[in-house]
C-alpha cells in the first residue's frame, strides 16, 4: 500500500531581482506520507514558505514536478489546484488571515459550507473543532476581541475541520506562549495518528526536534535529519 501524500521530483525555483537571479531551490526532490509529522527548518530567508507555498500548489516551481496523492499537478489549471487544496490540503499561517468581520465559530465554519455542507451540520462540527483549541467560550467573539493567541487557534481550527490530507504550517506557533504551543503540538499529534500528514515549518528548536523528522533548507538544499 503506498502511503505517499506529496511527492517533489527536482524541484527548482528562482526569483528575478535588479536584473539578477535568486536562486531559492534547487533540484529538491521531497516524499511525504500519511501519518508523518515532520518539521522544516532554516534560517530567515532560506526559502521555506517559498516550500510550502509549492507543496500547496500556490506557487508554480520554475521546473520540477509537483504530485499529490500520485497524480502530477504541475501542469494542472488553477480551477484543479483550487479543488484539491478545498478537499485535501490546509495551511496555517504565521499572520492567522482570520476574516475580521467574522467570529470565531463563523470562520471555523466557512471551509465546511464552502465544501457544500448546510449551515447547521457545519456550525456543530465547528463547535467541537473549537473545543479540541480549548475555545468553546469564545464562539461570538471576533478576531479583534481576541489575544494572539486565541487568534491563532481559531486558525488551527478552521484548517483542520475539513479533515484535510496535509496540513502545511508556517511558524504555527511563533506568535503563541510556549504552554499555547504545546497545545497545538499536541492537536497536531492527534491529527498524525488519524493518518494526516503534516509538515511546519518552524524556528523553535524544541518543537522541530519533536517531529518524526527534520528537513532543513539551506542555500537551496533540503536535508533530511532524523531525531
Amino acid at each position: 500500500m503506498n502511503n505517499e501524500i506529496i511527492k517533489l521530483s527536482k524541484i527548482s525555483k528562482k526569483f528575478t531581482r535588479s536584473s539578477k537571479d535568486v536562486i531559492v531551490l534547487k533540484n529538491v526532490n521531497l516524499e511525504i506520507n500519511k501519518g508523518e509529522l515532520v518539521s522544516l527548518t532554516g534560517p530567515s530567508g532560506s526559502g521555506k514558505s517559498t516550500l510550502l507555498h509549492i507543496i500547496a500548489l500556490l506557487d508554480q516551481p520554475t521546473s520540477g514536478e509537483v504530485f499529490f496523492k500520485k497524480k502530477n499537478f504541475s501542469q494542472s489549471s488553477d480551477n484543479e489546484k483550487d479543488l484539491v487544496r478545498r478537499e485535501g490540503i490546509s495551511i496555517i499561517y504565521q499572520q492567522n488571515n482570520l476574516l475580521s468581520d467574522f467570529t470565531a465559530l463563523e470562520n471555523v465554519i466557512i471551509p465546511l459550507v464552502n465544501k457544500g455542507y448546510s449551515w447547521s451540520e457545519s456550525t456543530e462540527k465547528a463547535k467541537k473543532t473549537l473545543s479540541l483549541v480549548n475555545l468553546s467560550k469564545r464562539l461570538d467573539h471576533f478576531p479583534s476581541e481576541l489575544s494572539g493567541g486565541e487568534q491563532q487557534r481559531v486558525a488551527v481550527a478552521r484548517a483542520i475541520i475539513t479533515e484535510p490530507d496535509l496540513i502545511l504550517a508556517d511558524e504555527p506557533t511563533g506568535s503563541l506562549d510556549s504552554n499555547t504551543a504545546d497545545e497545538i503540538f499536541s492537536l497536531f499529534l492527534k491529527l498524525k495518528s488519524k493518518n494526516r500528514a503534516i509538515l511546519y515549518a518552524t524556528h523553535n528548536r524544541e518543537l522541530s526536534n519533536r517531529a518524526d523528522y527534520k528537513l532543513n533548507i539551506l542555500d537551496g538544499n533540503i536535508t533530511r535529519k532524523n531525531e
